[in-house]
């Protein structure tokens, strides 16, 4: 390469270097960019009229794991010879790289194995299996690196994914391990913690608000926001659902910060406010609009997108009113690519149409998996990487 340079013309030299150099896309953890479930730049074909190719397919076990993508791997759980399994495949063929039988396997009649997310961060690879070991693996080999142990698991097993923020690996652990931990993600060495309140299932959601960096715990009685370096709690609001089941991500923009549970729980927006070393919040609306039991809502041009224990229903970020909605489409994980939503239905059933105020049309719509699909799909680079409890494809939506 340097020989080539050297001979190159000067012009050519010039446009080199105002080219900018781009690398595939990633997606290192759940929810993607910004926790927010936005593609951005997914150049797929939004009206299939014929069948959507299948590029591979590969039983892996049992989770309910979503997906993590980052230099060509794919990271996700599963089970098999009686523990859950952390593996990394090939994305582009899925063939195996490695796995880590990394924890005992879990069963539960709603589904067994891992409920979280791989987390993949400068090199490493963080899973929290259902029954409370936090693994830092190396992303290469699959080699443990550092692990703990929590001990506080709640009635249907530890689910929130592991949190890079800056040099700390947060968890959500519960009780005398903490309502927040942090560790130090290279060494796995304590950093902070806060708390003793039981555990949600929710992941620790980052944000910044006024230059400063918070961390949202969404727990199982309370949600809370520390300081992301310290760990020092500076809100807190009471927030109890049937059986502690608070599951889906907070959601923080220009000052607002959403929360959502299911049951007869409901949703509420604050409007946050610094005062002195702490934070305040005006509650601007409450209401049962959105029951999210566990899939989290996309929030795009001030409108939230959701599949809840209710139906699909689009509805105001800052007013709470109900644009529209279509029932029996129910707890099914969706994305916002490029403006389109791209749902999963939970029995398999893939949906795509324009995120709009004014109604849902698919253009798209094709039976892609069957059994039960409540994991969060996710597109990179025009490949639509889905998932039942035991079986991964990969489809090709670059048309």
């Amino acid at each position: 390469m340097s020989c080539s340079l050297q001979l190159a013309p000067r012009s050519l030299i010039f446009i080199l270097m105002l080219t900018p150099v781009t690398a595939a896309a990633d997606w290192p953890h759940f929810r993607g960019d910004g926790f927010a479930g936005i593609v951005k730049n997914a150049g797929i074909k939004t009206n299939w009229e014929k069948p959507i190719p299948l590029l591979w397919e590969r039983e892996i076990g049992s989770a309910f794991s979503s997906f993590a993508l980052v230099d060509g791997r794919l990271y996700t759980c599963g089970m098999k010879d009686g523990k859950q399994v952390l593996y990394a495949l090939k994305a582009d063929s899925g063939e195996p790289i490695w796995d880590n039988a990394f924890e005992q396997e879990y069963r539960e009649e709603n589904g067994d194995g891992t409920r979280a997310t791989p987390t993949v961060d400068d090199g490493r690879v963080y899973i929290l299996g259902a029954h409370g070991r936090l693994l830092c693996a190396d992303a290469k080999t699959g080699e443990k690196i550092w692990d703990k142990t929590f001990t506080h698991k709640p009635t249907w097993a530890y689910a929130g994914s592991v949190l890079i923020e800056g040099d700390l690996a947060i968890a959500s652990a519960g009780g005398d391990d903490g309502s927040l931990v942090a560790f130090n993600k290279k060494t796995g060495e304590p950093a902070w913690k806060t708390g003793a309140d039981p555990v949600g299932y929710a992941t620790p959601y980052p944000f910044t608000f006024n230059g400063q960096r918070y961390v949202a715990g969404f727990l199982g009685g309370a949600a809370i926001v520390v300081e992301a370096k310290t760990g020092r709690e500076v809100w807190r609001t009471p927030w109890k659902t049937d059986w502690d089941v608070n599951a889906a991500m907070p959601i923080f923009q220009d000052g607002y910060l959403f929360l959502s549970s299911g049951y007869k729980t409901g949703c509420a927006l604050f409007k946050l406010t610094a005062s002195e070393d702490r934070l305040e919040a005006g509650e601007v609306w409450r209401s049962k609009v959105l029951l999210n039991k566990f899939q989290t809502p996309v929030l795009l041009e001030g409108k939230l997108y959701s599949s809840d224990q209710k139906g699909l229903r689009c509805v105001d970020f800052l007013t709470g009113k109900q644009e529209w909605e279509v029932n029996r489409i129910k707890d099914s994980p969706l994305l916002v690519a490029d403006g389109n939503i791209v749902l999963l239905t939970e029995d398999g059933k893939l949906q795509i149409g324009p995120a709009t105020p004014t109604g849902f049309e698919p253009t798209t719509k094709a039976e892609i998996l069957t059994g039960r699909c409540w994991s969060l799909p996710i597109l990179i680079d025009g490949r639509l990487f889905a998932r039942n409890l035991e079986t991964v494809k990969c489809f090709d939506l670059r048309g």
